[in-house]
């Protein structure tokens, strides 16, 4: 089993360091980050991602705006993208995100421990 490379964008910190933890920890997975959807973008160019954990509510570039630049990179339009939101809470129903290829949303709250199930579920990975 290969290790999956993970892109984290969330402009919180905190947030970024307890999943970061966790999906090297638990999910055994290689995790970069990015503070913002700039970032996120300059992140791409270096390496691709083997799957995008993308906060909806950042200042700037928020989540959307991010997700349909990745998508119009072109090289990126494959990668599985998942959206972190306390606003969708597992919702899919935004016409806009769903036409960009969206794999799932994570509700936040989340249970820092789940989170890799929950990811590899939303995805199709093996353990």
């Amino acid at each position: 089993m290969t290790t999956k490379d993970v892109l984290l964008v969330d402009d919180d910190a905190s947030i970024r360091e307890v999943i970061q933890l966790t999906l090297e920890l638990v999910g055994g997975w290689h995790v970069h980050l990015a503070a913002s959807g700039v970032e996120a973008l300059e992140q791409v160019q270096e390496r691709r991602p083997d799957a995008i954990l993308l906060d909806m509510m950042m200042p700037g570039m928020d989540g959307a705006t991010t997700l349909a630049r990745l998508r119009e990179a072109g090289g990126e339009k494959d990668v599985p993208v998942i959206l972190l939101s306390a606003k969708l809470q597992q919702r899919r129903d935004d016409d806009q995100l769903d036409g960009l290829g969206v794999a799932g949303v994570i509700g936040k709250p989340f249970d820092p421990i789940a989170l890799p199930g929950q990811i590899r579920t939303i995805l199709g990975w093996a353990e």
